[in-house]
């Protein structure tokens, strides 16, 4: 099977980088694969679960902030908001994080916040709960 090349890099580090058969990724209008060959494409992504298929066929999951993807030339490169393993999310924070959401959401001086900065801090944190527990 022909391979991609994928680079991954967040604000922190170069997340990822090497050759693949595929990646799927969670995309505005839902999930898209980007396979060998794949229409140029430069999309925005939303908070979720990326799946990378190594060149060895190995699958692996992380789960990334949101970000955008750009295809071109079998070469596909993602900018992402956060990229983590299963591994390096913490669940303790990740919990901390959703009630402090929304206790801000809930609260009196709901006006003094930005309510649309709060759901999305919401959605990460139960997004990244949701990923941890996931088989």
């Amino acid at each position: 099977m022909k391979e991609l090349l994928l680079e991954i890099i967040t604000p922190a580090k170069a997340a990822y980088a090497g050759s693949i058969l595929s990646v799927t990724v969670p995309g505005e209008m839902g999930n898209f694969q980007v396979l060998f060959n794949h229409a140029p494409i430069m999309s925005s992504l939303e908070v979720g679960k990326i799946k990378i298929k190594d060149a060895e066929g190995k699958e692996l999951e992380f789960f990334t902030g949101g970000g955008t993807i750009e295809v071109l030339n079998n070469k596909v490169t993602v900018l992402a908001e956060s990229f983590e393993s299963k591994e390096e999310i913490d669940m303790e924070r990740a919990e901390k994080s959703a009630q402090r959401a929304k206790e801000r959401m809930s609260g009196k001086n709901r006006n003094d916040i930005d309510l649309l900065r709060a759901q999305a801090s919401l959605n990460r944190a139960l997004n990244r709960i949701k990923f941890k527990n996931s088989a």
